[in-house]
């Protein structure tokens, strides 16, 4: 039995969508489905169970001997979230519990940190996992925060010696894009927006820069496809390692011109790009830059190619977004 909680998210259920290609039977998702769409994420695939986060303790100890492994992909992501007390329940609170119960019952536990620890990047977007470099990143939102917390609470659990799951990592996801992000209304990657607000001849609008020497358009992140991103939990799942905490990006920054270009292109258009002005609300916390440093995880052993931008948002928008059913 796999356990994924979040499994009816983004991350989560193209994490369930390969698990039961690749032939498991027992896979048990953990989620709130609320109003909405996110159930379409799932409504694919044939799960084992489906369990509320505020059961999933007492599942773990009930079947605890036939958990194999525990994906923690759960976690409010939005970046403009600002209930703190809801926000440390659920991602930090939470995350603690699981851990420990991974640790209890000798489960292997993956979890779901984030580049937004790194804040601005001016401590750079290294994997160190040395407490007093993670104790200098200064994330710019409450998400980044929580992740941030949750981090430097396992490794100075490590670093005590206390109970830890037999085999872990934690996943600081930089950005991702892929199939089945609907649900998640302003926080979806632009590919999607730009797919689902585009009329052909129109131009794509992308942000401002608003800072010196940084040309419009030219803003940069590390954007990875969900694909391979899945690719490296179940590569970490079957080499039973405890990677740490690890960087999953690609290892190059693209700008958002580049993005939208690609996006457009795969409609068969030529792209137009205009700018606006990025909202005052926002360009205090916003990242000019990403790029993961995948050191550590290539001395690990994980030697397989990420998917190049270009290839990686033609497939999403060819396979996907131009399709009456977009989910995988």
């Amino acid at each position: 039995m796999i356990i994924v909680t979040g499994g009816a998210g983004f991350i989560g259920s193209n994490l369930v969508a390969r698990l039961e290609a690749l032939g498991e039977a027992d896979i048990v998702v953990c989620d709130r489905l609320r109003e909405g769409t996110k159930w379409r994420n799932i409504a694919k695939h044939v799960l084992e169970d489906i369990v509320s986060p505020d059961a999933i303790l007492d599942y773990i100890d009930t079947h605890r001997d036939r958990i194999t492994c525990v994906f923690h992909m759960g976690a409010i992501s939005s970046t403009t979230a600002t209930d703190g007390d809801l926000v440390v329940r659920t991602n930090v609170d939470l995350s603690m519990a699981l851990w420990r119960a991974c640790a209890r019952f000798g489960i292997p536990f993956i979890y779901a940190s984030s580049a937004a620890t790194y804040g601005d990047g001016a401590q750079g977007f290294l994997d160190s996992n040395d407490i007093d470099t993670l104790r200098a990143l200064r994330p710019l939102n409450l998400y980044g925060w929580s992740k941030w917390l949750f981090d430097s609470w396992v490794l100075r659990s490590v670093a005590r010696g206390d109970a830890a799951p037999p085999a872990w990592a934690g996943l600081r996801f930089f950005n991702v894009f892929g199939p089945n992000e609907y649900h998640k209304g302003s926080m979806q990657s632009l590919v999607s927006k730009i797919i689902a607000g585009h009329k052909p001849g129109q131009p794509v609008m992308l942000f401002k820069s608003h800072r010196d020497g940084i040309a419009h358009g030219d803003q940069r992140r590390d954007f990875i496809y969900v694909d391979d991103v899945v690719s490296v939990m179940l590569w970490l799942k079957e080499s039973g390692k405890t990677a740490g905490i690890l960087n999953l990006g690609t290892g190059v920054a693209r700008s958002f011109h580049d993005l939208a270009v690609a996006a457009v292109r795969a409609t068969g258009e030529e792209p137009k790009i205009d700018y606006v002005d990025m909202p005052e609300s926002i360009r205090g916390a916003y990242q000019y830059y990403t790029c993961a440093d995948m050191t550590r995880l290539r001395r690990l052993g994980y030697n397989q190619d990420f998917t190049d931008l270009e290839t990686g948002v033609h497939t999403y928008v060819t396979s996907y977004l131009l399709h009456e059913d977009p989910y995988r």
